[in-house]
């Protein structure tokens, strides 16, 4: 999977010139997006088939800053799914940098439009299988990395 790239644009920067911390939110939801559509899973198709995806918590630990012109990777995997609640993990990185600017992570809940938790094997195998497949190949790198 290819990282999403985010360009720091001015507006996101504060008066010492670093992109202020919300931003960071912002750019995991463009990345979760985009990550959405790798799978084969557009949001938007999600949501025309009922399912609506709110985040249920976000985490952000800002390790290094990021300025005006900074190009930023962002790598997003899949932490846990027990087919209610996706944990994602985001891995924020200056392009050709090696050092992590902001590890977090988020968590979202798959309701219906009047609010109700959904059953994503029952409404949406496929996305299930997706994901639990990704999982099992991310399980099995770990493993030969040993």
């Amino acid at each position: 999977m290819k990282p999403y790239r985010h360009l720091v644009q001015y507006y996101e920067t504060d008066m010492m010139g670093i992109a202020h911390h919300a931003n960071y939110i912002r750019w995991m939801e463009e990345a979760r997006i985009d990550f959405m559509n790798q799978i084969g899973f557009p949001y938007a198709a999600m949501e025309a088939q009922g399912v609506v995806s709110p985040v249920k918590a976000v985490s952000c630990q800002y390790l290094r800053p990021c300025t005006f012109g900074d190009e930023m990777e962002i790598t997003v995997s899949i932490a846990s799914f027990n087919g209610v609640v996706l944990t994602l993990t985001y891995d924020v990185r200056k392009a050709g940098a090696g050092e992590a600017a902001c590890t977090a992570s988020s968590q979202h809940v798959f309701l219906d439009r009047e609010g109700r938790f959904v059953r994503m094997k029952r409404v949406m195998p496929d996305f299930c299988e997706a994901v639990q497949s990704r999982i099992a190949k991310a399980e099995e790198a770990c493993k030969s990395e040993a």
